[in-house]
């Protein structure tokens, strides 16, 4: 029987596994990091926009509490302001009671009476006016149903029609806002009014 001999091995027709292992593990890798780089990417652009929303709510709420307090410093006493007008129609109806020429001829208690009522009036206004509520007196301007409530019309051809040419009982307004709407007389019969005419004066 013969001997058969075998070549040495020489490592020849075995895979190296270790390099090409390696070569295989980074090269998978490789999406793995950039998947998780774009999820982290994602993830700080949600939580960056969610924190921008926040805070741009947390500003609209802050500015609303501000013009909520703004409001309540200007329109807060307008139910107590409204009544006070009353105050203010009572001492202007009793200095029109009386004349100028009485006011004039006036001496002793009945002249310290009628200056009392004067000084106790402006001082009113004054004090209205400190508030901001200012009075409106719009005669002669062109009539506006958001500061004037028309009681009557009067034929009138020489002034434009809309034009209001009395007033019953004067208007106040607290800061943009119509506290009592002045009741008047408006014009009519004359040529029509031109659109953008002065807007009604407003007097403490």
């Amino acid at each position: 029987m013969s001997e058969q001999t075998r070549a040495p091995e020489t490592g020849d027709g075995f895979e190296d596994t270790g390099a090409n292992g390696a070569a295989e593990t980074e090269a998978g890798a490789q999406p793995s990091l950039q998947a998780e780089k774009e999820r982290l990417e994602a993830e700080i652009a949600a939580l960056k926009d969610k924190y921008l929303r926040a805070f741009a709510e947390a500003e609209n709420v802050r500015r609303r509490a501000d013009k909520e307090v703004a409001d309540a410093k200007v329109y807060g006493i307008a139910s107590f302001a409204r009544d006070m007008l009353t105050v203010a129609d009572d001492l202007s109806r009793a200095l029109s009671a009386v004349d100028d020429e009485t006011k004039a001829q006036a001496e002793g208690p009945v002249k310290a009476l009628l200056e009392g009522i004067e000084i106790t009036e402006r001082g009113l206004g004054q004090a209205l006016e400190k508030h901001k509520i200012r009075r409106i007196e719009p005669r002669g301007e062109k009539f506006d149903p958001n500061l004037h409530q028309a009681m009557f019309e009067v034929p009138d051809p020489s002034v434009p029609s809309g034009t209001v040419v009395q007033v019953v009982q004067a208007g106040y307004v607290i800061g943009e806002r119509v506290l009592r709407p002045a009741l008047v007389g408006v014009a009519r019969g004359g040529p029509k009014a031109e659109a953008g005419e002065a807007k009604p004066q407003t007097e403490a």
